[in-house]
């Protein structure tokens, strides 16, 4: 009987260590620490009410927060930050921009410089298209960033390049191309997808 009772208690021991050990394995990671930076929201995004994906779908149901808005980064987590946007608490998630850092993913999108100061002084056609959420010939790369979000990483590596790929939604893909001078010389897309980024010309 003693021995009986000896192997149970050892048994029991040996599944409880094991189960503490599975459960301290399960643990979370914990999310990189990063500035709680205070400044603005670089560019005009779409919000789904709460979140906002890297990717700036133009889908039904979002709304635009648009650049300029005050922000400030209240939290990080794994994949998004969290921010305060006018007194509006949002998630930014980095969805498809995973190859650089959350850190620098944030730094992204809240900018200590106010972006409208910037805009004060663009030439009108480019201000208007940019608070209308459009990219028109003759934007700068800085420009486009401002109307319509970063192009995501992961499809974008470098934003130096010639070519920077957008997704209307997941089946309509745009391109902003950049002549050498690093100004858009054309949009290409669907219909669809140029109706809704195209800026109309002067």
């Amino acid at each position: 009987m003693l021995k009986r009772l000896a192997a149970a208690a050892l048994l029991a021991a040996t599944v409880g260590s094991a189960t503490v050990a599975t459960v301290a394995h399960a643990q979370r990671p914990t999310p990189p620490q990063g500035p709680m930076i205070d400044g603005y929201l670089c560019c005009n995004m779409r919000t789904y009410g709460s979140s906002i994906s890297d990717i700036n779908y133009d889908e039904q149901g979002t709304s635009i927060v648009a650049v300029g808005t005050p922000a400030r980064i209240t939290a990080y987590d794994m994949r998004w930050f969290s921010a305060d946007l006018a007194g509006k608490p949002q998630r930014i998630k980095n969805d498809y921009s995973r190859n650089i850092t959350l850190i620098d993913f944030a730094k992204r999108y809240v900018v200590t410089e106010d972006p409208r100061q910037k805009m004060a002084a663009f030439p009108p056609a480019i201000r208007n298209a940019i608070l209308a959420v459009k990219v028109m010939p003759g934007m700068t790369r800085e420009q486009v960033l401002m109307a319509i979000g970063y192009p995501v990483a992961a499809e974008n590596p470098s934003l130096d390049a010639p070519m920077w790929r957008y997704w209307r939604d997941s089946w309509s893909e745009y391109q902003v191309n950049f002549d050498e001078k690093g100004l858009v010389k054309s949009v290409i897309g669907d219909p669809v997808a140029l109706s809704r980024v195209l800026a109309p010309t002067p």
